[in-house]
């Protein structure tokens, strides 16, 4: 067992190093801004351009093309990926070559979707219905999910993630009725994703974060609990104070390993009634202006809020 490990990990840096090079070969000098001289016998770019236009050591990335046995941080391999210009599907291999459990999130957070995947949104209202990466960030979203939570599609792309809204906006203006054991499980399902990214520091970072921003995450992080996603019934307050009661369920989506589309389908005739009238209010006055006539966002203790 210990002799086949070896062979294939001596044959997984052999892969990163002959992919480096291929992809470092097609990229010409005038793609980078480099004049391509007189005298070029190396096609494409040489070693010591991709060390330099990276920010790395010559003698480092010649030891990655040869298959060395080194670690590339993530840092190193965001710069690589850059100088040699891969697209989404040669960066994703290039972290599996190199031993990255997975791409980071910020390679992904805020990553414009395809038409397509808007048009699919789109096409689902008035069902709430949203992309949602493996860090509950909200990469797109349709007009019943800004229409369900208004406060959250306000805010710049970057910063729209499910958690940070949840755990740090003020009470009277998130959206779950079943707080504590809604937040619960989305944390239980953040510890499991986590688990397939130990060394991955954008994660580590983000849950840093959120930890010092607010307690009662802290608090569930520390429980260490797991959970996988499966369908739900969850009820959300509307910007009036009213419940809606919707079924929840994820789908993976194919092309981005860890997004999920999540579709809320009305769990009752008068939930149905109110994601339309919902959508009409939004495509008429916008969010903002929902949210400041709302009492929003739900009761507490019998006090309406």
């Amino acid at each position: 067992m210990k002799s086949e490990n070896h062979v294939g990990e001596a044959r997984r840096r052999l892969e990163l190093g002959a992919f480096l090079r291929v992809r470092r070969e097609r990229i010409t000098p005038e793609d980078v801004g480099i004049s391509p001289g007189i005298r070029r016998r190396t096609p494409g770019l040489r070693r010591e351009e991709v060390a330099q236009l990276s920010g790395i050591g010559v003698a480092w990335y010649t030891w990655l093309e040869q298959g060395r046995r080194i670690n590339p941080s993530v840092q190193v391999l965001d710069a690589i990926a850059r100088t040699l210009k891969l697209d989404r599907t040669e960066r994703d291999h290039l972290y599996r070559l190199a031993d990255v459990p997975s791409v980071p999130p910020a390679a992904s957070a805020g990553h414009p979707q395809p038409p397509e995947i808007q048009t699919i949104l789109d096409a689902l209202t008035p069902f709430p219905a949203s992309v949602v990466s493996a860090r509950y960030d909200v990469l797109a979203f349709n007009d019943a999910y800004a229409a369900l939570d208004p406060a959250i599609v306000l805010l710049p792309p970057s910063e729209r993630n499910v958690l940070w809204h949840l755990f740090t906006v003020e009470e009277h203006r998130q959206p779950l009725v079943e707080w504590e054991q809604e937040t619960a499980f989305m944390v239980a399902q953040l510890r499991a994703e986590s688990g397939r990214r130990l060394r991955d520091a954008h994660w580590a970072e983000f849950v840093r974060g959120l930890s010092e921003a607010s307690p009662r995450f802290a608090d569930m992080w520390a429980r260490h609990e797991v959970a996988a996603s499966d369908t739900r019934r969850k009820s959300f307050w509307t910007v009036d104070g009213e419940v809606l009661n919707v079924i929840t369920n994820g789908f993976t989506m194919a092309a981005e390993p860890g997004t999920k589309m999540w579709i809320h389908t009305p769990d009752g005739d008068e939930t149905q009634r109110l994601l339309t009238e919902l959508v009409r209010r939004y495509r008429e006055m916008g969010a903002a202006e929902m949210l400041r006539q709302g009492i929003r966002t739900g009761r507490r203790d019998g006090v309406t809020h």
